[in-house]
């Protein structure tokens, strides 16, 4: 009932939605003598913060056009080179690209949010990158008939993405994936695989969430997994494609991340509201923007999130030395000649302080001058891979590890 309850209440808010839309350009309207009375500004400004945060949101598009290249622009090419049932593999060139330019797989979370999230981090790379990244479906969205999708799953996915990518690239993985990107790379370094990664770099990932443990490791940790499976796992209605199958709801993802900082989202609506009296469009738009993205959600199969919840927050089973994949012990001693970059937020209450670095420690065997890391002063989460932050200070430090790598 979880999720059909939800769906009634979306249906109602995108009615809300529309009528208050409707209402705020009506009172904006030079046509309306309304508009010439005194409060007029309040009354459209508050429909229209209303009408934004009432909206449904569906799939955004990543609208990387042109890129700048030494004051020209460069028009970049968006194309799916490989398709599959849970997730397709995007490519990003420009036009001046050189041919031996290096290629970077840019592994997407796979919680919640589409692969657009990390628009910034590919916009970032791709002047000096042919740039490769995974397009994770909602899993609502995929029938039955394509079967499970789990943490075994999403290894091979990865695998099967460098293959196709071809030997010589290069991983950055952001987030959730840092754990399941080790773990291919160990894979692959075990089988001496022609595709591994050249290099590995791991941004703000849950490697050894018993270091620095956040709220987000706390609210995993308290419960046991029956009650994951309990309380927060639904099927999906019957109006979808993936009708019957069981999945972590997108929208039980974001409602648990803005209970985080509730505070900080209201006050970021009061400031929207502010701006819009003010006339101030702008920044307006900044923050629209910004929420477009952030309540766009997908969902994500319920054995890929139980696996996830229980081996990387319950178990702690890489750092253990007890992940497994099909029944085959992962060993991180495998990894010799995967040059590894570890970055993290200092400010970053997702992924404590220590967990990604955590994972320059768990491969002995790989000679000091290819391991690396970088802890970005006063950057939370979200500055780790988005924001001027990303993009001045540790997009550089990443394409010199590639570049130095190469």
């Amino acid at each position: 009932m979880l999720y059909h309850a939800y769906e009634l209440q979306r249906s109602f808010l995108s009615s809300a939605s529309a009528m208050a839309t409707l209402g705020a350009n009506m009172l904006n309207s030079p046509f309306n003598p309304m508009t010439y009375l005194g409060g007029q500004p309040m009354m459209a400004s508050a429909l229209e913060v209303f009408a934004h945060a009432a909206a449904p949101y569906g799939k955004p598009s990543f609208g990387i056009e042109t890129v700048d290249i030494d004051g020209t622009a460069s028009a970049v090419h968006e194309e799916i080179v490989l398709e599959r049932p849970f997730g397709d593999l995007l490519r990003f060139r420009h036009e001046q690209l050189p041919a031996d330019a290096p290629r970077l797989l840019i592994v997407a979370p796979m919680s919640g949010h589409y692969a657009t999230l990390l628009r910034g981090t590919v916009a970032r790379m791709i002047p000096g990158h042919e740039v490769y990244i995974t397009d994770w479906a909602d899993a609502r969205d995929v029938p039955l008939s394509e079967g499970r999708f789990d943490l075994d799953d999403y290894i091979d996915y990865l695998i099967g993405f460098l293959e196709h990518i071809g030997p010589g690239a290069h991983m950055l993985a952001v987030c959730q994936p840092s754990v399941p990107s080790f773990a291919a790379a160990a894979l692959m370094s075990a089988d001496k695989h022609p595709c591994r990664p050249k290099t590995l770099t791991m941004m703000g990932g849950p490697i050894d969430t018993r270091e620095a443990p956040t709220d987000v490791n706390t609210m995993a940790t308290k419960r046991p997994l029956a009650w994951f499976e309990h309380n927060v796992i639904a099927k999906v209605p019957f109006q979808y494609k993936g009708a019957g199958r069981k999945v972590y709801p997108g929208f039980m993802q974001l409602t648990g991340f803005m209970s985080m900082n509730l505070g900080n989202h209201m006050m970021s609506h009061w400031e929207m509201y502010k701006h819009l009296v003010a006339g101030d469009g702008e920044s307006a738009d900044a923050a629209k923007d910004f929420y477009d993205e952030y309540r766009s959600v997908c969902d994500m199969t319920a054995e890929f999130y139980l696996q996830t919840v229980e081996n990387v927050f319950q178990k702690h089973s890489l750092p253990k030395g007890e992940f497994m994949h099909r029944g085959k012990r992962i060993d991180p001693e495998a990894i010799t000649d995967i040059a590894m970059l570890a970055i993290e937020g200092e400010r970053d209450d997702i992924s404590g302080l220590g967990q990604t670095r955590a994972a320059l420690t768990l491969a002995p065997k790989l000679p000091k001058a290819k391991k690396k890391y970088l802890m970005a002063e006063s950057v939370g989460h979200y500055g780790i891979f988005n924001g001027s932050k990303w993009r001045e200070r540790i997009a550089p430090v990443v394409e010199d590890w590639i570049a130095a790598h190469n």
